[in-house]
């Protein structure tokens, strides 16, 4: 099926057949082939499943998508758009492997995606086709992606699953992120479709109100990694978890310099292209967002990731009608699946791209508005589901928490030199410039609006504004496309073809390095004023890398996973320490690693429960804390396992629970 580019660039886009001239003549829809691609796509789970290779069937989901769009004029490009494409059409059709009954068994559900695809390919008269052509700033978006894979990975690189806890308890929100994909593998699908299974696996509420969409997609991988629709062991599942939290954030980075040059098009080249490149990923690698890995706000993390690739396409959409129908829809499902509050900024970016490139669409609104239309139903379903149910959107909204802070000098100072750029006389005449003008304002307005909401009802910005602002610094970075187009472009260089490569190469480095060091604070091997170590050193990503932020865990998950859960099924309570919040975490930890986080409804109550430790307490510190635990001990839908690091209040506990008729076992299980 031909299609049009949807969006008017300053650069050539292709020739345009003259009217009433013949055109290449589309391949005939040939049965034959339709039953031989229907086939392959069954026959290839069915023997990747066989050997136990289903984790191939995720290059060859990707390499199929990308050889049937057109979109981007490289390989790179291609496969960073198919990529998304296959992580958007996976959540939407997770509501239907949610309730039908293989759940995500990897044959059904791959066998399905690839017979849409190849029915797709043949309805439109694609013949398969890849685009092998490279560009020198491929080496940039993937060394950025390795440059922070090798970071982040660093610190638990050739660890055991159990001695990986310690880094994988840095905060309590990680242990509920993972209670949520633990649920759904359970389950077999979206929690929120399966409530009544889901509160065994994750705390109530949060089967119903929290967005699944990253940790559905993650779980659909993790089936196609282990090759099977069972989830195993919790410790083992806690580590392969951690592992694709840690690459999502470095696909994260690279995605990021990657929408920021497909936002300067063809047009950036060369040493600008370089610049644009590097500047980006010294922002985000050196900055404070590597925070989002300890604090374990990983869906914030897959969520800013899906945002950065959908207003890269959206606000350079140089796509066919056809393709930019499934990228807008990819990116409104992916986006408001995984974290909602991101949902209106793409939305805005697509209101934008339907005024500003309308010329484009005319005589197909109908089916262009249609399809958009059905694909905002599908997005806004499982939020629409949580506030007619459960979700308190004013008190949600104003949630108190720990707060990862963008770095507000490079948040406004790149949002104001994207306004320079998108005024500029010869950007303002380009659909690009139009729409970072658009989408600059428009994010600027929803953070100032949120931002003063806050102020005006709780008097301080909080959790949910500094979240906000991190998209804001995500649009920020990618308007260095535009903003690299202000850049002078290369001369027209003469002489031998080695000797201009090699004058090209010579300044794209140059213009690397200088990006890293003015905004990546590298110093290449020159010492820092009396003689204090590069400001580089003390990025949170070189502070994780170093090790610097494991957590305090680590001796309560040894002796979890080697003493005190094997052959234990009830809920556990596990007080250590007289540190409640240690006891609090112990205990979420005890009940992650047996799947149960939904069965200690009083979790929060161990929280205000301080005893447990070899220190003794005093008296009316311990009454305080005995009656919390009975409260937590009461709502355990079975009598549980409270586990007590000190001796001697073990036997008190023991006795006093006894007394009270609180149904529980204790037993004494030191830390040390």
């Amino acid at each position: 099926m031909a299609t049009s580019p949807a969006a008017p660039t300053a650069e050539p886009v292709g020739i345009r057949p003259t009217p009433g001239a013949p055109g290449p003549a589309a391949p005939r829809r040939s049965w034959s082939v339709l039953a031989a691609v229907l086939a392959a796509s069954w026959a290839v789970p069915l023997l990747l499943d066989a050997l136990a290779l289903d984790v191939l069937l995720l290059p060859v989901l990707v390499l199929t998508t990308a050889s049937l769009i057109r979109v981007g004029g490289g390989l790179l490009d291609r496969l960073v758009v198919a990529s998304f494409l296959l992580c958007g059409a996976v959540m939407a059709a997770g509501l239907l492997f949610s309730v039908w009954p293989w759940g995500l068994a990897p044959v059904p559900g791959a066998g399905l995606l690839l017979t849409v695809a190849a029915v797709s390919g043949w309805l439109a008269r694609r013949r398969p086709r890849l685009p092998l052509r490279l560009r020198g700033s491929d080496a940039l978006v993937a060394g950025t992606v390795a440059v922070v894979w090798h970071y982040v990975h660093h610190p638990v690189a050739g660890k055991p699953a159990a001695d990986r806890l310690a880094y994988f308890v840095t905060s309590e929100d990680r242990m509920g992120h993972f209670s949520y994909f633990a649920g759904i593998r359970q389950v077999g699908g979206y929690a929120f479709l399966h409530q009544d299974a889901a509160r065994t696996y994750m705390m109530t509420p949060s089967e119903a109100v929290y967005p699944q969409g990253s940790h559905f997609l993650l779980a659909w991988v993790d089936a196609l990694v282990t090759s099977s629709a069972g989830a195993g062991s919790a410790l083992a599942m806690t580590n392969r978890y951690f592992l694709y939290v840690l690459a999502a954030y470095a696909l994260f980075c690279g995605a990021l310099v990657w929408a920021a040059r497909w936002i300067g098009g063809p047009r950036l080249r060369g040493w600008r292209a370089a610049a644009v490149c590097a500047t980006a990923a010294a922002v985000i690698v050196s900055g404070s967002m590597a925070e989002l890995i300890e604090r374990g706000f990983d869906s914030e993390t897959i969520g800013l990731l899906f945002l950065a690739v959908a207003l890269a396409v959206l606000v350079r959409p140089a796509t066919g009608r056809a393709e930019f129908v499934l990228v807008a829809a990819a990116g409104l499902i992916a986006v408001t699946y995984v974290y909602n509050l991101y949902g209106v900024l793409v939305g805005l970016a697509l209101a934008a791209v339907l005024f500003v490139h309308r010329r484009r669409f005319t005589g197909r609104w109908i089916p262009v508005l249609g399809a958009l239309a059905a694909a905002t139903l599908v997005a806004g379903l499982p939020s629409v589901f949580s506030v007619l149910t459960k979700l308190d959107v004013a008190k949600t909204s104003n949630l108190a928490g720990p707060m990862v802070i963008p770095d507000r000098p490079v948040f406004i100072g790149l949002g104001l030199l994207a306004l320079v750029a998108a005024t500029l006389p010869v950007n303002r005449r380009t659909g690009t410039g139009r729409m970072v003008l658009a989408v600059v304002l428009g994010a600027a307005a929803v953070i100032g609006v949120f931002g003063a909401w806050q102020k005006h009802t709780i008097g301080y910005y909080s959790y949910y504004f500094e979240k906000l602002a991190a998209a804001g610094l995500v649009i920020a970075l990618l308007s260095l496309g535009l903003i690299g187009l202000m850049l002078p472009p290369d001369g027209r260089a003469t002489g031998p073809a080695l000797r201009r490569r090699a004058d090209l190469l010579l300044r794209s480095c140059l213009a690397a390095a200088a990006a890293l060091a003015l905004f990546g604070n590298v110093q290449w091997g020159v010492p820092s004023g009396w003689s204090h170590p590069s400001a580089w050193y003390g990025s949170p990503m070189l502070k994780w890398a170093r090790g610097e932020a494991k957590g305090d865990m680590g001796p309560a998950a040894a002796v979890l996973t080697e003493r005190d859960l094997p052959g234990v099924t009830s809920p556990v309570i596990a007080l250590y320490s007289n540190d409640s919040y240690y006891n609090l975490k112990s205990t979420f930890l005890a009940q992650i690693l047996t799947h149960q986080a939904g069965n200690m409804v009083g979790l929060y109550e161990v929280f205000h429960v301080k005893l447990g430790g070899p220190a003794a307490v005093e008296e009316n510190e311990y009454r305080t804390s005995l009656g919390r635990l009975k409260t937590a001990i009461a709502s355990c839908p079975a009598a549980p396992t409270v586990l007590v690091g000190d001796r001697k209040t073990a036997d008190r506990l023991r006795e006093d629970l006894a007394a009270a008729g609180s149904a529980a076992v204790v037993v004494h299980a030191p830390l040390t």
